[in-house]
């Protein structure tokens, strides 16, 4: 990245959705309804911002834009999505990325446990296609959901490799954008991710992405069905807490070691 282009923008806000509905209990947060949402994407571009896909705003950006945006970006791929986010985002002239679990397609999110149920199946290869052709970018979101960073070798590339070219084979486009199961990765998981064809991808973080930082762990914010469109503006615009992703980002290292002994045990803690 030349100096002039590295000037020409200083931050970019992305947003992390999972679920288009209502959920209760202790996912609730994963859960965003359509009206909700609706009122989200208003109150964004009301406030000058652009709303886009992940790759598409890093591209624009990387090609000197100083256009206000917001990458919006929906984990897992659950139907709801074709059936409610899709009509609310054309509403909002919006684009976004949504970030397949391709072992999950046409079954459920297993990984959420006894919650899984409540939000519903997920898209089919079909529905998935339909979604493809009404111009979202559709991202990979990896093979089976498991955390990748306390994965063998040979797992982690199943995870990513297979998973990456199912979606090119399927969809018959290219999918470049990535976003790690749980958010977790590290420099051999950012590596595979990258050695596989993705060319940039996407963690949780709850901060804002700065040109300095990774192209490869891009942070988002996580919109909850509690921020009215006003929250969610000064959420983008204030740039969120920042000694809660500092904290998070040092515990890492540490949690990783406990997953990992929890995997050995048989267990996957996320």
């Amino acid at each position: 990245m030349t100096a002039s282009v590295a000037q020409a923008w200083t931050t970019l806000p992305a947003l992390m959705y999972h679920s288009v509905s209502a959920v209760g209990g202790p996912l609730r947060d994963l859960a965003v309804p359509p009206e909700r949402l609706a009122e989200q994407l208003a109150a964004l571009s009301a406030a000058g911002y652009r709303l886009v896909g992940l790759t598409e705003a890093l591209d624009e950006l990387a090609a000197g834009s100083t256009e206000k945006m917001v990458a919006v970006t929906f984990d897992d791929g659950y139907r709801d999505f074709l059936t409610a986010g899709v009509p609310a985002l054309q509403a909002a002239g919006a684009g976004a990325t949504l970030y397949a679990s391709v072992g999950h397609l046409g079954g459920h999110a297993g990984w959420l446990g006894q919650w899984s149920p409540d939000f519903g199946p997920m898209l089919t290869w079909s529905e998935l296609e339909e979604v493809a052709s009404t111009g979202i970018e559709i991202g990979n979101h990896s093979l089976i959901h498991h955390p990748l960073d306390v994965l063998s070798g040979a797992q982690l590339r199943e995870e990513v490799v297979s998973s990456h070219d199912q979606l090119e084979q399927r969809l018959q486009r290219k999918v470049r954008s990535f976003a790690y199961p749980h958010g977790y990765n590290s420099d051999r998981v950012r590596r595979v991710v990258e050695s596989s064809g993705h060319d940039n991808a996407t963690e949780v973080g709850r901060r804002l992405h700065t040109p300095s930082e990774r192209r490869f762990a891009v942070p988002r914010f996580q919109p909850t069905p509690d921020h009215t469109g006003a929250d969610l503006v000064a959420l983008v615009e204030g740039g969120g807490p920042r000694l809660v992703s500092q904290i998070k980002q040092l515990a890492q290292p540490g949690w990783r070691l406990v997953r990992r002994m929890a995997r050995k045990a048989g267990r996957n803690l996320t």
